[in-house]
């Protein structure tokens, strides 16, 4: 799930993305503001979801994916869209 938070008075908006998978050790989220090598963690709650926040840019649009027990890659099911990518799959796309 993502949920978007705008401020007036910021040039940003609040993401917070949350995710539940079975038998998940590690979720992180890959590709926001073009960062495919560095991921972003995300924290593991006591119902079994992952989630984190996320300052983006406003007007900006982000292709991501999840990356679970650093080996299986998955798309948010609540994203905005998704786009085609180079390895025949597709990537998640939220807007802000």
């Amino acid at each position: 799930m993502v949920t978007k938070t705008y401020y007036k008075t910021k040039e940003y908006c609040k993401v917070k993305f949350t995710f539940k998978v079975d038998n998940a050790e590690t979720v992180e989220i890959l590709g926001l503001n073009s960062d495919w090598e560095n991921s972003i963690v995300m924290s593991r709650r006591k119902d079994g979801t992952f989630s984190c926040e996320v300052p983006l840019p406003k007007n900006s649009e982000h292709e991501f994916k999840y990356r679970i027990n650093e080996q299986l890659w998955m798309n948010e099911p609540e994203a905005d869209a998704e786009k085609p990518n180079e390895f025949g799959t597709s990537n998640s796309v939220i807007v802000v």
